[in-house]
This record gives C-alpha cells, sequence and structure tokens, in this order.
C-alpha cells in the first residue's frame, strides 16, 4: 500500500452511486429526474462560483488544508517522537468539533481494543476523549488515571468554551499541586494564533502550542492540528490521511455537476429537502465508521440549521441528520424508514473489503433456518443485509444513495471527510445561508455565561431570572 502510486490511489477512489435517487428506481412521485437536476445547474453554477471566490480569498480554510500543512506535519511528527514514549494516555478535552473528528478517526482507523492491547497499539499511548462536563463521567476518569503518564491536549480555538475550559482547569489545578513547575509538560494546546484565553495562559505556562488557522471553523477542523495531533499520537498516517483529502478535492474541483460527486449529492439531497424529505439518514454498513455518522450529524446539522438565509429573511431551513449503523439499526430503526412517512434521504456507506475474513462453520445444517449460512462470511452477510435493505427501501420508493469505499484506510477516510465537508459548503450555497456559523449555538452559551456570573453577559442572566415561570400542574 503506497499513497503515493498513483495506481493505488484510483484503486482506492470512492464513488457515490445516486442511482436510488432517481425516478428511475424509486417511481416518478418521489424520485428526481435528470430533466430536473438539468434545470437546477445555473444555481449550481453560481454556487460553484462561490465556493472558488471565497477559497481564493482564504474565506474557507478547510479547503486547503490538504495542500498547507507540510511544515505543521512535520512538527506534529517531531512533537509525538519526542514524547508518545512518555506518557501512557494522551487525553483530549474537547467537545464538538474538537472531538468528534478524532473520536470517528480513532474508531475508523485503529483497532477497536486498541486501548486494552499493548501489542495493538504498538508503543504509542492510550487516547480518551472527554467531550461532556457530566461529573461522574469525568470524576471516575480523573480517579482512574495515572495523571503523572497522562498528556492531556486542551483543544478550543476561542479559549473560551465552557465545558472544556472547566474541564482544562479541574486538570491545572491537580497537575499543579503534584507536579508543580512541571506541570507544563503534561499539557498540550491546540487553539488559536493570538486570540482567546488558551494563548494567554500557554504564553505565561511556557505551554507547547499547536495552531488552528484561523480562517477553519470547528466543525471542519478535524484535518487541522485539531485532529492531526492526537491522530499522530495514536499511530494514524496523517500524511496518508491529508493526501486522501487531497485526492478528492481534486476531484470537487470540477464544475460540471454531473462529474463532481460532492456537487451532485448536495444538489439531490437539496431537491429531495425541498421535496418534504427533511430528514437525512446516514447509514454505515461498518461499525468502524459508526462514529463517522456521528461527526457527519454535527457537519450538517450545525452548518445548515439556519434561522435567516443572507439576507436576514426567516427561512427557518435545515435538515435533520439521524446516525444509524448497520446492520444493527436493520433491527431497531429500518422498519419506519422502509413504511413511515415519505420524509427521509437515506445514506449508505459501504465497504468493499473488510480488514478482516471471519468464516461462518458448517454446523446446526440438519436445522431448517439455520442451514443457508454455513459456508459464507460474516462479510458476505454484511454486505448481502446492505443490498436486501437497499432493495428494500427502493421497492418502497424511498429516497437512497450508497458511498462506495473500496476498503477502511486512512486515505479513504480522508477522502471521506473532505468529500461530506465540500457536500456540505455546497448545500449551503444552494440554501443561501451561512454554512460556517452558529448563531443559536451561540445563543445558549450566552445564557449559560449569564448564569453563571460572567460579568459581560449579565444582561443574559437577568434575562434567565425573568423568564416565564413553569406551571407546576404539567410537572407530574
Amino acid at each position: 500500500m503506497d499513497y503515493t502510486n498513483g495506481e493505488w490511489r484510483q484503486s482506492m477512489r470512492i464513488k457515490l452511486d445516486v442511482n436510488n435517487m432517481f425516478a428511475d428506481n424509486v417511481g416518478i412521485e418521489h424520485g428526481i429526474t435528470r430533466t430536473r437536476v438539468n434545470e437546477w445547474i445555473e444555481k449550481a453554477n453560481d454556487a460553484h462560483t462561490a465556493l472558488v471566490r471565497n477559497r481564493e480569498k482564504g474565506n474557507w480554510g478547510f479547503m486547503e488544508l490538504p495542500y498547507t500543512q507540510k511544515e505543521v506535519i512535520a512538527e506534529i511528527i517531531r512533537y509525538v517522537d519526542d514524547n508518545k514514549n512518555r506518557f501512557e494516555n494522551i487525553v483530549v478535552l474537547g467537545i464538538g468539533g474538537s472531538a468528534l473528528g478524532m473520536i470517528a478517526l480513532q474508531r475508523a482507523l485503529n483497532p477497536f481494543y486498541y486501548n486494552d492491547n499493548v501489542e495493538l497499539r504498538n508503543g504509542f499511548p492510550k487516547l480518551y476523549v472527554l467531550d461532556n462536563v457530566d461529573p461522574e463521567w469525568f470524576g471516575e476518569f480523573l480517579e482512574h488515571i495515572d495523571l503523572h503518564r497522562t498528556l492531556f491536549n486542551v483543544i478550543s480555538k476561542s479559549g473560551g468554551t465552557a465545558e472544556t475550559m472547566s474541564q482544562f482547569m479541574i486538570v491545572y489545578n491537580i497537575l499543579k499541586e503534584e507536579l508543580g513547575e512541571d506541570v507544563k509538560n503534561n499539557l498540550v494546546f491546540t487553539t488559536s494564533e493570538d486570540k482567546g484565553n488558551l494563548i494567554k495562559i500557554a504564553e505565561i505556562e511556557d505551554i507547547y502550542t499547536f495552531v488552528i488557522p484561523e480562517n477553519v471553523g470547528g466543525r471542519f477542523s478535524v484535518l487541522s492540528p485539531v485532529g492531526l495531533l492526537p491522530a499522530a499520537f495514536v499511530g494514524i498516517n496523517i500524511s496518508e490521511l491529508l493526501a486522501g483529502a487531497k485526492y478528492m478535492d481534486q476531484i470537487c474541483q470540477k464544475q460540471d455537476i454531473w462529474r463532481n460527486p460532492a456537487y451532485l449529492n448536495a444538489l439531490l439531497q437539496f431537491l429531495a429537502y425541498n421535496d418534504g424529505k427533511m430528514i437525512s439518514v446516514m447509514i454505515p454498513y461498518s461499525s468502524a465508521l459508526k462514529d463517522i455518522a456521528d461527526w457527519y450529524a454535527q457537519l450538517w446539522a450545525e452548518s445548515l440549521g439556519k434561522k435567516a438565509d443572507r439576507n436576514g429573511r426567516e427561512v427557518f431551513v435545515g435538515p435533520t441528520p439521524v446516525k444509524s449503523v448497520g446492520a444493527t439499526d436493520q433491527h431497531s430503526q429500518v422498519q419506519l424508514y422502509i413504511e413511515g412517512p415519505f420524509d427521509k434521504v437515506i445514506t449508505f456507506i459501504e465497504v468493499e473489503e473488510f480488514r478482516k475474513t471471519i468464516e461462518i462453520p458448517n454446523v446446526f445444517s440438519s436445522i431448517e433456518g439455520l442451514e443457508y449460512l454455513g459456508g459464507h462470511t460474516m462479510n458476505e452477510l454484511i454486505a448481502v443485509e446492505k443490498q436486501a435493505t437497499e432493495l428494500a427501501l427502493t421497492d418502497n420508493h424511498r429516497l437512497n444513495c450508497t458511498i462506495k469505499m473500496p476498503e477502511i484506510n486512512a486515505f479513504t477516510i480522508g477522502q471521506l471527510i473532505q468529500f461530506f465537508e465540500i457536500q456540505t459548503a455546497f448545500t449551503g450555497e444552494l440554501f443561501d445561508v451561512n454554512a460556517f456559523d452558529q448563531p443559536g449555538v451561540e445563543l445558549g452559551k450566552e445564557f449559560t455565561y449569564g448564569i453563571l456570573g460572567r460579568e459581560k453577559y449579565k444582561n443574559m442572566k437577568e434575562r434567565f431570572e425573568n423568564r416565564m415561570e413553569k406551571d407546576s400542574s404539567l410537572i407530574i
């Protein structure tokens, strides 16, 4: 496997199958026609122009991450080589875009029992991502871990994220008591270069820091040091990851919507939304990709769920993402998708070659209902389960598409990440919303700041204290 080899790269190209989004397959009542897609070509060209313009202006830095981080990668690798043997654990303190991407990378690219097996880790530390302020979870973790053998990677671009900074303050206080001036050796920051509280603390405490580019937002930051640093600490080939993203980015620079998978899928999802299919279900048929669906849910929801368009008009738009996993959720969700309301688009992720092959033995062949399984493999079974679910949805006139991955490796995961990020940015243009802000999230943060006594937000505390009282008769 050599990601610099052109023939190998081509063999690892992920592909998009949208046959079952069209009327020919699912019927004219719910399916989309080629004619209708072509009617949107002018709008799609405008969206492409907007992407190119913003890229040239440096507004959307995520697009440039596969090209601009040669020195960053070298610095990360040097830092990891100097420090990996000093620590038993690396702990990410972050939330949302500072955590979900790394969780997805670890699950997809490392063995499932990586943390439990020293041989699987091959000299790299265990990884923990603490993305919540649940006091039981966080408290138990601190009791469980050897802090002296733990490196804490604190990730917050603003340095003001309440959850992350509260975690950091707790950890810092404990480390300071135990390590004194050496506390800096167990901390590394990933934050803004010259803004926010973390960079101020880094300067005071002389803490090593990696920089999040100013033009890269949190949910688009997994291919920046936000994801690359902890990924390198657990042995993931970050150069290969970025090479995959670059490969897909070049595919998705084509203006022709019929030759650009990210553009075509974005337009089809947009048209389906306009037809009342406002729920976007992602079903990877691989447990390794389960957290990719989780990462995608934030990307899709925060980027596209908006009250107002760019002109300030109230539009209240945004597809609702739903996370699923095959074949598990065939036994929990698929009944709804096949026979419930026509309000969903299903996106499958299909893995063509798994990293292991497990044979099903020829036992109990005399028992009816089991005799057909023996002699097959689990690989065959999960592939057929996906194909059967796809056919059942299609026969019931349900829109669905499939992303085909030749196998799961850093190169194909890099492609997948870049594909979804470009698709999201393009869809934002079609909706005419800012796909890179999150005003609804900010409002909730401001109420939190005010309630907890942050002076700048004391008016929010007043609004909270003057809120309508709840009717006690409705609390039963």
